[in-house]
């Protein structure tokens, strides 16, 4: 294991919202290194391709604040996350929390995750105030039926989704 602070921060992202930036900051400023971690995730049937989410990824990242974005790098996976991160010589998983809902969830995934490689720990972290009810689901069904997006995404992820549900639409 490295002696640096690695993390992953793995995710669907599909698309990438204003409460993923803000785990992906508040991660990054205690971190040396954050890999943000682009799950294929077929099973979710993503809206976007992995290229898609991988490159909105990184054009958020890339458009964040001070010395942040140079701590980041943003990867496609598709293959077991402890595999992953181990290939990645990262020593902890980032996990972003809502409320207490997904609190069940991830306390199955980090003791599965332990049991595979007890050397990894899993760090949460809450998700801001503003951001705690926003959710990649709903924002693209609020989308999907013409609602306002933009409080919940950026600008340029606002018109991907503008433009993919048009692309839908049309077809």
């Amino acid at each position: 294991m490295s002696t640096l602070r690695v993390a992953v921060y793995p995710g669907t992202f599909d698309p990438i919202t204003n409460g993923h930036v803000d785990i992906i900051t508040r991660a990054a400023r205690m971190l040396d290194r954050l890999i943000v971690a682009v799950a294929a995730n077929t099973g979710k049937a993503p809206l976007f391709t992995l290229d898609e989410r991988v490159k909105m990824v990184e054009e958020e990242t890339a458009a964040m604040c001070d010395s942040v974005p140079s701590r980041i790098e943003v990867r496609a996976f598709d293959n077991l996350l402890m595999d992953f991160v181990v290939g990645m010589d990262a020593s902890m998983i980032v996990r972003g929390l809502r409320a207490v809902s997904d609190f069940e969830y991830e306390f199955q995934m980090t003791g599965m995750n332990a049991r595979l490689n007890a050397d990894v720990e899993t760090v949460f972290l809450m998700a801001s105030e503003n951001h705690q009810f926003i959710a990649s689901r709903l924002v693209k069904e609020i989308g999907r039926l013409g609602g306002e997006i933009g409080q919940f995404v950026s600008p340029s992820v606002e018109t991907r989704l503008k433009t993919r549900f048009a692309e839908l639409r049309g077809k």
